[in-house]
């Protein structure tokens, strides 16, 4: 995995975004492991909780798979595909409430989903070059600079 840096904000090139909602995309085989970009940890803060959605929950594209309170805000995650709710992460934010601040792409995944409208919905999501074009713009108009939280 290369990673394309911009103002320390990390973009993978080797996932899907749903950038309106600063949401990445990893398939393993028939799942879609999702979770929040760089940008959209630095823009909310220390994580303080998550309200999860149970696995096994059919879930709708845009609609929340989980409830992020943070240090500066609080809302949903949306999911980026439709289909059902197989796993949140929650036992490692458990763990360690600030993991997506730390590790946005690894250990602070949120969700996994068997996609179920994939053939409709991939083409709302852009590769890692559109999206890193993407937040260039959007870093650059917000004044944004990512950082990743210590210990």
């Amino acid at each position: 995995m290369s990673d394309q840096v911009w103002r320390g904000c990390s973009v993978p090139d080797d996932l899907l975004y749903d950038v309106d909602h600063h949401v990445w995309v990893r398939f393993d085989g028939d799942e879609a492991i999702v979770g929040m970009t760089d940008v959209s940890q630095t823009m909310c803060g220390r994580f303080v909780s998550v309200s999860w959605k149970r696995p096994g929950r059919p879930i709708i594209r845009g609609r929340p798979i989980a409830v992020v309170e943070s240090a500066k805000w609080v809302g949903p995650f949306p999911a980026p595909l439709s289909g059902t709710l197989l796993a949140n992460n929650e036992a490692a934010f458990a763990d360690d409430i600030a993991v997506a601040n730390r590790d946005p792409y690894g250990e602070g995944w949120i969700a996994r989903l068997a996609p179920s409208r994939l053939d409709e919905e991939l083409g709302l999501l852009v590769d890692g070059a559109e999206a890193f074009a993407r937040y260039q713009t959007f870093i650059d108009e917000n004044d944004i600079r990512c950082f990743r939280c210590a210990q």
